[in-house]
Formats: C-alpha cells, sequence, structure tokens
C-alpha cells in the first residue's frame, strides 16, 4: 500500500487519510451494512471520552494489559501535543473480565458515559457484543483484535485494525500444504468461541482447495483441562498436522496431551496463540508449532522500531509480551486520527471519518478502511513456537492479500 503525505506521524493519530466518504460497503454477507439510526452523541465539557473494553482479569488478560497500555501509550501523545480541538482525550477504561457477558456490560456502562468512540476488544466473541451495544448508540467501534469475519456485518459503525479470518486462516492452510507439505490434517475447534468455529471453517475450505484433506475435525468447550476423549479419535486418523484454531490457554494443554498420546503431527494454529503463557502450558510439546501473527517485535520497520522505543520508556525498557500492545496502540491512535478529521465532535461524524480512512500508517501496518467493509487489507505473518530463550515466536514467513486466494 501507498504511503500517505505525513510520514509516521499519522500513527501518533496527525491526519493520515481524506475524509471523502466511502460508498456503501460489502459486507461478508451480502448486501450494505446497516446503518445506526439513533441520535449522535456529541463531546461535551473539556475532553473527548474515548472508552475502551479489555480483559484485564480473566483467561485473556494478557492480550487486556496491552491493549490497554497500547491505547494508553497513544492518548498520552494526543494529550501531550494540546489534545484535538483544544479537549484533552480522556480515556475510561472497563474490564469484561474475558467473557462476553462482561464485555456487554462494560460496553453499556461505557455508552451511559457518553463515550464517542470505543476501542475493543482482542476476542471475537467479546467484540461482537460491544458492537451490538455501540451499534444501538450510534457509537465508532474500533476493534483491536477481533477477527472473526462477519464481525463487522453487525453494521457500519464497526471497524477493526487487524485482518480477519477470511485472511488467516487460508495463510496457515497454504503455509501448511506448500511450506510444511502437509495432506492429512486435523482440526481442534473451541465450540464456545465465535473465533474458533470460523477460523477452523476458513482453514478447512482453503486447505481442501489447495488439495488438502481434513481427515477429522474435534470439539471442544472453552476451560476444558483434558482432551483426551478428541485425541483418541484423532490419532486414529494419522493427520500429519492438526490446525488447533483456539486461544493460548488450551492449546497448551491439547498439544502436551497429544504428545503423551503418541502423535506426532505439526501443531498449527493462528494468532490466539499470541502469549508466552502457551509454554507456561504446552511446555516442549509446542515449541516447532506454527501460527499466524499480525505483527512481531523484531520486524525491521522504522516504526516498528519507533514504537518499542516509546513503550520501553513506558515499561522500564520492557516490550510487549504480546501482538496486541502494537494493535491496542494502532486501535486507539486510528480512533483519534478519525476523531482529528471528523467535520464535527459527534459520534456520526467519527464514524464517517474511519470509514474514509485510507493508508493510516500503523505499527502493524498501513491501514485503509475505505470501501473495505471495515476490515483492512493487511500482511499476515506466520511464526514459530520457540523457547524463551530464543524469543518465544520466530518469524518464517509474510503473507499479503495478493499472495492469498
Amino acid at each position: 500500500m501507498g504511503c500517505s503525505s505525513g510520514g509516521d506521524k499519522a500513527a501518533t493519530g496527525s491526519p493520515s487519510g481524506t475524509t471523502t466518504t466511502s460508498s456503501d460497503p460489502k459486507p461478508a454477507g451480502g448486501g450494505t451494512r446497516p446503518q445506526p439510526t439513533a441520535p449522535v452523541v456529541t463531546a461535551s465539557g473539556d475532553s473527548i471520552k474515548v472508552g475502551i473494553v479489555a480483559s484485564l482479569s480473566g483467561d485473556n488478560k494478557p492480550w487486556g494489559d496491552d491493549s490497554y497500555e497500547g491505547a494508553k501509550l497513544a492518548v498520552k501523545e494526543i494529550n501531550d501535543k494540546g489534545g484535538i480541538q483544544g479537549k484533552k482525550i480522556e480515556l475510561i477504561v472497563q474490564d469484561d473480565a474475558s467473557t462476553a457477558q462482561g464485555a456487554k456490560t462494560a460496553a453499556d456502562k461505557l455508552l451511559s458515559q457518553g463515550v464517542l468512540t470505543i476501542i475493543g476488544e482482542v476476542s471475537s466473541s467479546c467484540t461482537i457484543q460491544i458492537a451490538n451495544s455501540a451499534f444501538e448508540k450510534n457509537v465508532p467501534v474500533v476493534a483491536i483484535g477481533a477477527t472473526k469475519t462477519d464481525l463487522t456485518d453487525i453494521g457500519a459503525n464497526v471497524f477493526r485494525v487487524c485482518y480477519s479470518d477470511a485472511f488467516q486462516g487460508p495463510v496457515m492452510a497454504k503455509f501448511a500444504y506448500e511450506e510444511l507439505g502437509l495432506r492429512n490434517v486435523a482440526l481442534m475447534t473451541d465450540n464456545k468461541q465465535a473465533y474458533s468455529q470460523g477460523l477452523s471453517a476458513s482453514f478447512k475450505t482453503s486447505f481442501e482447495s489447495l488439495g488438502g484433506k481434513i481427515v477429522d475435525e474435534q470439539k471442544y468447550d472453552t476451560g476444558q483441562t483434558q482432551f483426551g476423549g478428541q485425541l483418541t479419535e484423532l490419532k486414529s486418523k494419522n493427520p500429519d498436522g492438526i490446525f488447533m484454531s483456539g486461544y493460548f490457554t488450551e492449546v497448551g494443554p491439547i498439544a502436551q496431551q497429544a504428545r503423551a498420546a503418541g502423535i506426532n503431527a505439526k501443531f498449527l494454529g493462528g494468532d490466539g496463540w499470541d502469549s508466552e503463557k502457551l509454554l507456561d502450558s504446552g511446555g516442549t510439546a509446542i515449541v516447532g508449532g506454527f501460527f499466524c501473527n499480525h505483527y512481531n517485535n523484531k520486524e525491521s520497520r522504522p516504526i516498528v522500531k519507533e514504537f518499542l522505543t516509546k513503550w520501553g520508556k513506558a515499561h522500564n525498557g520492557q516490550a510487549p509480551t504480546t501482538t496486541m500492545g502494537a494493535l491496542g496502540y494502532d486501535a486507539a491512535a486510528l480512533a483519534l486520527d478519525a476523531i482529528s478529521r471528523a467535520a464535527k465532535l459527534d459520534s456520526g461524524a467519527i464514524i464517517k471519518a474511519l470509514d474514509s480512512t485510507t493508508n493510516f500508517h500503523g505499527v502493524s501496518g498501513d491501514i485503509t478502511l475505505q470501501g473495505q467493509n471495515g476490515t483492512p487489507l493487511k500482511q499476515a505473518l506466520v511464526v514459530e513456537v520457540r523457547p524463551r530463550s530464543e524469543g518465544f515466536q520466530v518469524f518464517r514467513k509474510a503473507y499479503s492479500p495478493d499472495q492469498v486466494k
């Protein structure tokens, strides 16, 4: 993608797109995205209220902590420069405790406080609840890491800074088939996570289109700790690969128990693996597995190095432990950029500004939303799980949208 004027300053919220309103985007399911009809929310007082929903407790806490810290960093940069139109940004956080019901409660609280935009979440199941509540109030949502393909079909107010499962599923299928030479793959799918179901489906469709075979699919529930029954069934199908589309919380134990059961298949997954806690529960069994990710701290792009320098100053020299630090920063910076470009300081004008975004320079990659149904076209990285001493995840291959059909 081309770069707009202003260089990397766009990542800190300065204008990086046009104010032209895009034509009605086409959602994944066809037709046009529903338009919110409630009265707009207008800024009042001396501040501009921006909400963020994050998993500050519960299983997804590593992502929630990083996404909140990233958003705080973007907001601080804007406020240090005087804010927007003389108003400081007031970032209001609500913890959803890593649950969908918690996300709905958190979003409703933020909306009752008059926020003009909501940032979050990482989990697709949580983001669905946020998006539904925000649609009813005509408030934009900028999702951080929610990749469920049809998520943005909820309404024309829903956007994200990450790719969708319609992309990362095929990326991992292509990598499995062409780079690893796998031909018979089994699926392990979390029956309680919309993210996992959608990712398994997109991987399956793409892998089969390449000539591979899905030999079995076993399902489990979030929070499950023992997977003997599912793994016994998988072992009988003799897969050369297992695509585990769930979160790190269950993937680690699945890997350990699979190896203990004598399954020697390659392990693959999506961005739900992105936490070093995967090594705590997966041990040596998960080392050598591959997963899809949005960003890597070791990338050589200047904007990544600048981001890590800023993050390190705020966190005692430490880098983000998950990709959600960069995506949380990008989501907040994109939202603030749209607020700065909006014709008015109200939620409706911000939705239009978000929808007209072109070539916004994010840490995780350039973002264009104009005409894209709320989902940017971005590259994806395949990384290999390594021990902590080697940096946990090591880059193996990058895929651009035009490489994956």
